[in-house]
């Protein structure tokens, strides 16, 4: 595919998006990448890193190497979304602490939205695709409410949720940052992050790359041949997902001193969060046109 500066600017922009949602525990990188119409080359992408393109790295083949694993697009689309996971790490957990209802408004509406316009992409629903639908739904729900573990910070653990936590952040309505509040690692992490600990995470990194490279090829299949079903099941975890954005929560200690949240009725900011809710929909509508407009 020909693309000119400017599309790869697009991407990078894109890719801004993916890192600012998978930052939000609840909220998936791969809802944004479907929304903006990169689903399929992201998948098929990052399924090129395989034993044939590595020996044409490692044999100093290296431009062959770039343009069969779309070396421009994907370096465009980390570009992004390092530039968002970096500056925006400190900002969001600071708004997920001070202003969580807000936060979490914008974003259900956000993943309100996707739901509905990917559920638009399937061609056909039948007693398959109903059933899927259904089982996406109840994973994802069963997710938002299983209780968060204290886990170990030893490096083996650390690169399995790297390899755990990947695999969710490109499913749509799976979120990678909230499987890691599941595993007990989300705000080890973050912090890592913005203090800067390389050490953690090139473990995390290395895991995700393994994890991610693995998983893309049964996902990159089930699109190609069962794509319906795999929509169907997709849009089922977006809905099931809306458990956990919803903005208004009350939080008290398990019987082990976790903190576990319950969604209540609204109590606060509620005008407030009915237009950051309309703001996130509105979102992805208008992101679900312009890639529309430009696929066309």
């Amino acid at each position: 595919m020909e693309r000119k500066l400017k599309d790869y600017a697009l991407i990078t922009l894109k890719g801004v998006g993916m890192g600012a949602a998978d930052v939000v525990p609840g909220v998936s990188g791969g809802t944004i990448a479907f929304i903006v119409g990169i689903y399929d080359e992201l998948i098929e992408t990052i399924k090129s890193f395989n034993l044939k393109n590595a020996r044409l790295l490692f044999t100093g083949h290296w431009v062959q190497f770039w343009r069969n694993v779309n070396g421009n697009f994907l370096f465009s689309l980390l570009l992004g979304i390092g530039i968002s996971i970096f500056s925006l790490a400190k900002i969001i957990t600071w708004l997920l602490m001070d202003y969580p209802v807000l936060v979490w408004a914008f974003f259900f509406g956000l993943v309100l939205a996707s739901t509905w316009f990917v559920g638009k992409d399937i061609k056909e629903w039948n007693w398959k695709t109903v059933l899927m639908f259904a089982v996406g739904a109840s994973i994802a729900y069963y997710i938002t409410v299983a209780t968060p573990a204290e886990t170990s910070t030893h490096p083996l653990f650390i690169f399995l949720c790297g390899a755990i936590a990947i695999c969710a952040m490109i499913l749509p309505g799976i979120s990678g940052s909230f499987i890691l509040v599941l595993l007990g690692k989300y705000f080890y992490i973050m912090e890592a992050v913005k203090t800067l600990d390389f050490s953690t995470l090139f473990l995390f990194a290395a895991g995700a790359f393994i994890g991610i490279t693995g998983f893309s090829h049964l996902l990159s299949y089930a699109l190609r041949h069962f794509r319906n079903i795999t929509l169907s099941t997709l849009t089922g975890f977006m809905l099931g997902s809306l458990n956990k954005v919803w903005p208004w929560k009350a939080i008290a200690d398990n019987s082990h001193g976790i903190p576990i949240e319950t969604n209540i009725l609204p109590d606060s900011y509620i005008v407030e969060a009915v237009i950051l809710m309309l703001a996130g929909f509105l979102l992805v509508y208008v992101l679900e046109k312009l890639s529309a407009k430009t696929s066309a």
